[in-house]
């Protein structure tokens, strides 16, 4: 099957803690729910836009201990894994997220094969290559930055979404590298200053790429359209569970509106519809919907922005 999309990101398994409130220095704080599941945000995007009917390939590193029940999982989806690779290297990555009462979160992670791909010396290009879009999430920068290289060639659209590792993986050279090889960027509110400061711009408005988003939790998004800056109102879920995975989920959302033929505009709206269906249970995969039930839940907002 030809792909649609391909996506590069952590395939980990994720421990999803809770606590009344996070511990002090020194000090413990008892644990009232746990959850193990597939995470991570390449996994997260990959099986959610498959599940949302888009031919989607993932492109990415576990180690041989990658458990076979989430494997089957992802495959029971139509994910195309022939780029799913296990190496004897390292360990499948994890993390470890902690949610406090308020939903705020702490998270540890071992970044295991997806974020040493370099000493790897394999180059997935394959999918990619033939991709309508190919999104870099999380991993090790060096080596995006080799693949978008040999990918960009290609004629399809690159995205970058460094995510959670813009903090500690990426710094001003090499985000301006690979910027310079993408059309689109995503980003959250909490990593858009590291990305301002290391463009030394002063807002979003100023990066010159087709399209740059900017999720905002329950507050929205805000999306710049080759330079036009459009508000996308937040849909509101009927509970909040737990919010991992929400923005993964938001990507999966805009990539499925774009397969299904809506327009960037309205496929953001797609993307924040099914952010809303994630934050309704724990696990970022727990609560996939259909593309109906999407279309559905975005139905007052297609459109009209």
């Amino acid at each position: 099957m030809r792909p649609f999309l391909s996506v590069y990101g952590h395939v980990s398994i994720d421990q999803i803690v809770f606590v009344d409130e996070f511990p002090r220095k020194n000090t413990s704080a008892d644990i009232t729910r746990k959850d193990t599941r597939l995470g991570g945000t390449g996994a997260n995007i990959a099986v959610m836009a498959a599940s949302l009917g888009v031919p989607t390939a993932i492109c990415a590193f576990v180690g041989e201990d990658f458990p076979p029940k989430y494997e089957d999982t992802m495959r029971s989806k139509g994910l195309i894994m022939d780029e799913f690779v296990k190496v004897p290297e390292y360990e499948t990555s994890q993390a470890i997220v902690v949610n406090d009462g308020g939903m705020d979160q702490k998270v540890l992670f071992y970044q295991g094969p997806q974020g040493h791909a370099t000493k790897l010396g394999r180059y997935l290009t394959s999918n990619a290559g033939k991709s309508e879009y190919t999104h870099f999430c999380t991993g090790e920068p060096d080596y995006y930055i080799s693949v978008m290289g040999t990918v960009r060639a290609s004629g399809g659209r690159i995205a970058l979404d460094p995510a959670q590792e813009v903090y500690k993986a990426w710094d001003g050279e090499r985000f301006r590298r690979a910027l310079e090889l993408t059309d689109m960027l995503f980003c959250n509110q909490h990593e858009m200053g590291y990305i301002l400061g290391y463009l030394g711009a002063g807002d979003l408005s100023g990066i010159d790429k087709e399209l740059v988003v900017c999720t905002k939790g329950s507050q929205g998004s805000i999306a710049y359209i080759d330079g036009r800056a459009l508000e996308i109102p937040a849909v509101t879920p009927r509970r909040v569970r737990d919010v991992t995975g929400a923005g993964d989920g938001y990507r999966a959302g805009f990539y499925a509106g774009r397969y299904h033929g809506l327009s960037v505009t309205d496929s953001l709206v797609a993307a924040s519809a099914v952010a809303s269906f994630v934050v309704e249970d724990v696990g970022a995969l727990s609560n996939i919907p259909s593309w109906d039930a999407v279309m559905e839940r975005a139905e007052g907002l297609l459109g009209r922005i």
